[in-house]
This record gives C-alpha cells, sequence and structure tokens, in this order.
C-alpha cells in the first residue's frame, strides 16, 4: 500500500512539474525581452489569442506577436507554419495550434 502511494506521489509531482520548478527556484520564471524564443500568430479580435496573449504575459514569457491580418510577411510565415486558425504559437521549435497553456508550458 504505501508503495502505491508513492508511485501516486511521485506521478502527482512530475504531473505538476512545471508549477512546482519555479517555487522551488530551480528554474528562471522570466526572460529577457527580445529573444524571440516565443512567436505569437494572431488577429486583434479573436478570444483566444486574447487569452494566450493573457497566459504568456501573467508567466512572463516574453513574446513577439504578428498580426496575420496586417501583415502579409506574417500570413506567409503562419501559413509556412500550417495555420488554419489562430493563434498559432512557435516556442522554440515546436508549432502549437489553438489556445493550449500545457502545451507552452511543455514547449517552453
Amino acid at each position: 500500500m504505501k508503495r502505491i502511494l508513492l508511485i501516486l506521489a511521485v506521478l502527482a509531482i512530475w504531473q505538476h512539474w512545471d508549477r512546482i520548478e519555479p517555487l522551488l527556484g530551480l528554474k528562471e520564471s522570466t526572460q529577457v525581452a527580445g529573444q524571440g524564443d516565443v512567436i505569437l500568430y494572431a488577429t486583434s479580435w479573436c478570444g483566444y489569442c486574447a487569452k494566450t496573449r493573457e497566459f504568456l504575459d501573467e508567466r512572463g514569457i516574453a513574446f513577439t506577436e504578428h498580426d496575420i491580418e496586417k501583415s502579409a510577411e506574417a500570413r506567409h510565415a503562419y501559413q509556412a507554419l500550417g495555420g488554419r486558425g489562430v493563434p498559432v504559437l512557435k516556442v522554440n521549435d515546436t508549432v502549437i495550434h489553438g489556445y493550449n497553456p500545457q502545451g507552452i508550458l511543455a514547449a517552453y
């Protein structure tokens, strides 16, 4: 019985490590602006784009945003990433389609 509880505790810690790590001071939660590790392709009217911006801001993750309706260059980059809706994020070398907080944290 103790072994099962220990395994469950380890799994719970592993599953929520992204929340525990900054609390323990093992990972810096801020990033220098302009490093270009996170690129957000979005529109001004998209609700999920707004939620993504808010999520990134709350965690202190610096990002570069490109409005795909205002910039032809941004639209081409968005399409090259397989854009089929907004938001689309490029986090390091990972492409994330839609609002996906866990995916963002995992790729970051």
